[in-house]
């Protein structure tokens, strides 16, 4: 198989690693990739977000399979260009992906198809904004209605930083506050089978315990031994089936990945957000378990073949990753700093490139993430914050708790 990545990013890098590990995968390309990218794959350059451009080198490579990994080329139609031109591409059309593009338009289609999650109010001048704030109180919930890099979130008990968000994005979407551990669950679909991956948990916030600024990921594990048992086959039930209903009811069926955020709520498990890809830093440590061969599994999805795909398949024991950021995010981050001990096995690229001399310089806000797995989930905490300890970066933040309170047993619902 012929595959072709679009995307730049960490999750890029992860699920290039598992597209190269599949013995079905005779050549791999990535569109326009990274140096951690290139070690397993040919890079070509091309604009993501153009339709015209990815599709046109999806022929060009005679790929038999395009994998689009950012939502920003979902929503610009890149899998629609694609398909067009008779290639199978793993990735939801333009008019799906609005699960992820517009937060209103995913509330519309949860109210819809009865998914439970919390009320919500779209909200699109200031008085709006009061209203909703008032009708909620704090904490107070606010999200920008489009794409915002996992950024476009804000979670305060501060009502003036609340108002401070909603005037800065324009269209935005309040909603009440969701109690309980949050959980990621992946899901595979081809519009209406579907292949549910491990629940992960991620963390959102900056610093350690949970402070600081929203960002798009500080780290990731899995699997959860604390989540109810019946999580996956409940949230199939109540929520990923219902959703896929509802998108073939509107002709606008979802094939692809749809991610699924939640809260574990003292009266089950409720949505935060839909995404229309692999999350990020979640997918390091999804794929980093997965024994199953990831080619042929995203392949079946796009062909509308998925029913009849063998169960997935899971190596043993737990996985961490640990996201190491630049000086200054989530902030304008610093960039061009030289980066060492970085091209080693476990080390996932995602803000990195390379200068005039050829050194590894940071390229982005998050820069790198290092993933490790062991047994149990201390040692792969403990192998993970070893390679985090090997990595040379100025101004590097991350978070020295990732997976502690799981380790600790504190996690209650």
């Amino acid at each position: 198989m012929r595959v072709l990545l679009i995307g730049s990013g960490g999750r890029e890098h992860a699920l290039a690693v598992g597209l190269a590990a599949d013995p079905s995968v005779e050549f791999l390309a990535a569109a326009p990739g990274n140096p951690g990218i290139a070690q397993v794959a040919e890079l070509h350059p091309v604009t993501a977000t153009d339709p015209a451009a990815v599709a046109a080198l999806a022929v060009e490579l005679s790929a038999d399979l395009v994998v689009i990994g950012p939502e920003a080329p979902l929503v610009a139609g890149v899998a629609d260009a694609v398909r067009a031109k008779g290639i199978a591409c793993f990735g939801p059309s333009a008019a799906a992906a609005q699960l992820e593009g517009s937060k209103a338009f995913a509330n519309e289609v949860m109210d819809a198809a009865g998914v439970p999650t919390a009320r919500s109010f779209a909200c699109e001048s200031a008085a709006e904004v009061a209203s909703a704030l008032d009708e909620f109180g704090a904490p107070y919930v606010v999200k920008n209605d489009g794409l915002a890099a996992g950024k476009g979130v804000v979670v305060t008990n501060d009502r003036e930083v609340a108002i401070k968000h909603a005037g800065e994005c324009g269209k935005v979407v309040i909603e009440e506050f969701l109690p309980g551990p949050e959980v990621s669950l992946f899901v595979v679909t081809d519009g209406t089978a579907v292949a549910p991956l491990m629940p992960a948990q991620d963390f959102k916030r900056l610093e350690d315990n949970d402070e600081g600024p929203n960002t798009g990921g500080m780290g990731a594990y899995a699997p959860l031994d604390w989540a109810p048992a019946d999580l996956t086959e409940r949230v199939l039930r109540e929520t990923v089936e219902p959703t896929l209903a509802e998108m073939r009811r509107r002709g606008t069926p979802f094939a692809g990945l749809l991610y699924v955020g939640l809260a574990l709520t003292p009266d089950g498990p409720k949505v935060i957000e839909f995404n229309a890809r692999f999350g990020d830093p979640e997918t390091q440590v999804v794929l980093a378990l997965l024994a199953t061969p990831l080619a042929g599994l995203l392949k079946a999805a796009a062909t509308g073949t998925l029913a009849e795909h063998p169960p997935l398949r899971w190596h043993d024991g737990a996985a961490i990753t640990i996201v190491i950021a630049s000086h200054n995010y989530p902030g304008t981050p610093r960039t061009g700093d030289v980066i060492t001990g970085a091209e080693v096995p476990g080390v996932i690229h995602a803000g990195t490139a390379r200068n005039s001399a050829g050194e590894l310089i940071s390229a982005g806000g998050r820069v790198l993430s290092v993933t490790a797995t062991g047994s149990d989930l201390a040692s792969a905490r403990e192998a993970a914050y070893t390679l985090v300890r090997g990595v040379s970066l100025p101004g590097a933040q991350f978070r020295t708790d990732i997976a502690l309170r799981a380790l600790n047993q504190e996690i209650k619902i």
